[in-house]
């Protein structure tokens, strides 16, 4: 069953013939949003009156407040779908909804029990319609365990997930993103959830079930500091905008008329000396030190010839002295990357998202004509999900009846073969084989998505060419050393590593050897250099015409600024993410570390997914390319949209919440212990009043609404304090959940390693490492019922199965692996 324009742009719509059933609200709906970008006909089922996604902040300040499109969140996440309301306790629209289930390949929904449970519609009825539905659950913690059942929200889920103890500064509260931000990015982890469900699916040839959990996605933002407890016996602490590297560096530079990103590290210094020593920041003899090998040294407490603040004097001077402009250009020319620090203002007008026509308009009826971002991915150099047009309430009713009315007629629907599968039922991805030519974040976390359901990934790596993450902390016991980094360890379970040098012939004609074995390519390099140090899209194509190709830099090719290198913090500053994290008296502290580095691989995943399962299909290879800049934007679309239409700038306001009130992290008794408390209505804050011991000051008349609590929060919020200052974090959490009230302790990395939900979902796979001992690592965000898909092995040591590859999967010869190591091209 598909939509009329299913069919249109097939090169970027790998899904085109799948029908998604959506029945999510704003928890969701970024999961079947994103299918159907990739060509899904995605159907929004609606209840009488609508979804409540309809009135989720922002929303238009033009048109009426009754008006079904108001909400730009609504609008951002909901184009390309089609609307029809059914009311589930109707025997005629059950009747519909069961015709859409029989037809549909996935379903999706949001909480628990969720909107099904509440109709009598379990999985199990689900699939007793259709024995081969995805059935995905969007939701707080799991669909089970402890916490399961708690009540939560865009706060509580900061704090418990971890990322709000990493966010601002330690003299003042943990802090959360003042934009939402727990269900963008686990409505993103559920379309690639949804996805490798089904390729288990075409493996077992039953139905799945999956829960999602946004607690989860958001522990997977904090990046090196998951496990740190565990591997270096300590947790990482809020330091603003000091990025928790081999040092701890500033990375916040005031500018002539701004903020900038930068890292004054060694390699970066070295990029930049000339500029310094034009500027007189530096002298002549700052030339005799070994830039690129400083960090380490340095960290390993070796002789140095600069310290690291004469290192961050100097960027402090040259940022005060320019525009941002004028540093991102000069910089770009000295491949070492200061960015700015933008706003959703300065978004609009970056001339790099213009030569990309990235922006769409939107196309819904009677709004203000205003440009949403476009897809967040190009398939064979067309953009995916060209269009911008939600639907209106109920828009699409006749013509979905209509459509189940002629499949009924016409058998339209038959199962899928299962000749498709890879796998098998216990790893669906097993025969898939992956050459990871990536480093750092977003291309090693796409390929560890495959390692773990049974690919077969090989990391090739160079000794000579380090990734960054091998050299950054946390270390196993403190140990600096390549293969005692976990930072890589969390990012690259799974996977085998050979160590190759890319810069001898030999080296190159191993590579050229690796694309022709693999079904799926992947590199992360600067756009063009892959192309000119190894192969192009073409050479790819001759050497494995079938091969999926996956290109993800910072801001991809086709700008004028795609030679610009960097990391996902510069990614971040330039997506507008700063200004959004933090206090609105202190300067932006920005989400932690490599923000883009977390979002990107849930939609890269997802775009790779699909372009496997058209490739199984059709035997199609093709070219993926994806900007960590544009896939962060699509986090930030309903922001982008309210500026546009209104001029309103999102930025940082602390922890509150324009619909809720109160809400805060406050004191708890012990050293920066700390509980998030979000009260949503009037009765939660009855509710508090009683467990506070119906304080005066709390029974104030003007305090029972909503407008009176907004106005007097400063207030409240020293009185809450002044009641939580000596309680335990986590027994204060447990009386308000039990209360009805969204709470949650600030969770460090120790407390993640003995959560009672995580591990009951068995979110952390402790594996034997083969320098590191048994360490842990963070799992998957999701949860398939009946499939253990936790990481299969440790991380690799760099170079580990050289040998083995070589002679295994490329056939080499004993003597052709020695000529080869003989010509330097081994590690």
């Amino acid at each position: 069953m598909t939509s009329p324009d299913a069919a249109q742009h097939t090169a970027s719509a790998p899904l085109a013939g799948m029908t998604v059933l959506d029945l999510t609200d704003h928890r969701g709906e970024f999961g079947p949003w994103m299918l159907a970008e990739l060509g899904a006909d995605v159907i929004k089922v609606e209840p009488p009156g609508g979804t409540s996604a309809r009135a989720a902040l922002p929303v238009r300040e033009s048109n009426g407040a009754t008006d079904d499109l108001r909400s730009w969140q609504f609008c951002a996440y909901n184009s390309n779908k089609r609307s029809i309301v059914l009311d589930l306790d109707a025997p005629e629209d059950r009747d519909v909804f069961e015709s859409l289930v029989k037809l549909a390949d996935f379903v999706y929904e949001s909480g628990v029990a969720g909107t099904l449970a509440a109709a009598r519609y379990g999985h199990d009825d689900l699939a007793a319609l259709n024995d081969r539905i995805i059935h995905v659950q969007v939701t707080p913690f799991g669909l089970d365990g402890p916490r399961s059942g708690d009540p939560a929200s865009e706060l509580s889920l900061a704090a418990l997930g971890g990322p709000a103890n990493m966010q601002g500064i330690f003299e003042r509260a943990p802090v959360k993103a003042s934009i939402a931000q727990a269900w963008r990015h686990a409505g993103a982890e559920s379309a690639a959830a949804g996805l490798m469900a089904h390729a288990r699916m075409r493996a077992t040839g039953s139905s799945q079930h999956v829960g999602v959990s946004a607690q989860a996605a958001m522990t997977w933002t904090l990046l090196n500091a998951m496990e740190t407890h565990a591997i270096c016996g300590r947790d990482f602490e809020r330091s603003g905008t000091v990025a928790q590297l081999a040092v701890p560096l500033e990375m916040r530079y005031r500018t002539q008329d701004g903020w900038a990103i930068g890292v004054a590290r060694g390699v970066a210094t070295g990029r930049l000396l000339e500029w310094y020593i034009e500027e007189g920041l530096a002298d002549e003899s700052w030339r005799v030190e070994e830039w690129d090998t400083y960090d380490m040294r340095a960290a390993a407490g070796e002789p140095i010839s600069r310290n690291f603040d004469e290192l961050y004097q100097a960027m402090v001077g040259l940022c005060g002295r320019h525009t941002n402009a004028e540093l991102l250009q000069r910089s770009m020319v000295l491949k070492e990357t200061i960015a700015p620090v933008h706003t959703v203002a300065d978004l609009v007008e970056f001339e790099h998202l213009r030569a990309r026509d990235f922006w769409r308009p939107t196309e819904a009826a009677n709004t203000t004509p205003v440009e949403l971002p476009g897809g967040p991915a190009t398939i064979d150099g067309v953009r995916i999900g060209t269009k911008r047009q939600p639907p209106r309430l109920n828009e699409h009713s006749v013509e979905i009846r209509d459509q189940i009315a002629e499949a009924a007629a016409d058998h339209e629907h038959s199962a899928q073969p299962l000749e498709w599968s890879v796998g098998t039922a216990e790893l669906p991805f097993a025969g898939l084989r992956v050459a990871d030519f990536s480093w750092i974040g977003v291309g090693p976390i796409t390929a560890k998505a495959l390692a773990d359901h049974g690919a077969t990934v090989v990391r090739i790596e160079s000794s000579s060419r380090l990734d960054g993450l091998r050299a950054n902390p946390p270390f196993k016991d403190d140990v600096i050393d390549v293969d005692m980094a976990h930072f890589f360890g969390t990012f690259n379970t799974s996977k085998l590593s050979i160590d190759i040098d890319l810069k001898t012939p030999e080296g190159v004609e191993i590579a050229h050897r690796m694309i022709a074995w693999a079904d799926v390519v992947v590199e992360a390099w600067t756009p063009g250099t892959f192309a000119r140090t190894i192969a192009d899209d073409d050479l790819i194509a001759e050497l494995n015409p079938q091969a999926i190709v996956v290109h993800t830099s910072l801001l991809a090719s086709g700008g004028p600024m795609s030679a610009l290198g960097g990391f996902g913090y510069h990614a971040a500053a330039i997506a507008g993410f700063y200004p959004v994290v933090g206090w609105p008296d202190l300067p932006p502290d920005g989400p932690y570390l490599a923000y883009t580095d977390t979002i990107s691989p849930r939609i890269i995943t997802t775009t790779l997914l699909a372009a496997l399962d058209r490739r199984r299909r059709t035997g199609q290879g093709c070219v993926i390319e994806a900007a960590q800049l544009e896939c962060g934007l699509q986090f930030l679309a309903p922001e982008l949209a309210n500026y546009g239409e209104s001029g309103t700038v999102a930025t940082r306001i602390g922890n509150r919440d324009p619909e809720m009130a109160p809400q805060g992290v406050y004191r708890c008794a012990g050293e920066d212990r700390w509980c998030a408390i979000t009260i949503a209505d009037d009765t939660q804050w009855a509710t508090l009043t009683k467990l506070m011991g119906a304080p005066p000051w709390a029974l104030a008349p003007e305090l029972s609404t909503l407008d009176g609590r907004l106005q007097a929060h400063d207030a409240i919020d020293d009185e809450i304090a002044a009641w939580t200052a000596d309680q335990d974090a986590a027994t204060l959490e447990r009386q308000l959940l039990d209360a009805g009230i969204a709470a949650g302790m600030v969770q460090r990395s120790s407390d993640l390693l003995a959560d009672p939900q995580y591990a009951h979902l068995g979110f952390h796979r402790w594996l034997e490492h083969p320098r590191m001992g048994n360490v842990p690592y963070s799992g998957h965000q999701y949860r398939i019922a009946g499939y253990d898909h936790g990481p299969r092995h440790a991380a690799p040591m760099i170079g580990q199965h050289t040998f083995d590859v070589l002679s295994e999967f490329l056939g080499l010869s004993d003597d052709e692996i020695a000529d080869a190591a003989a010509a330097g091209a081994l590690g």
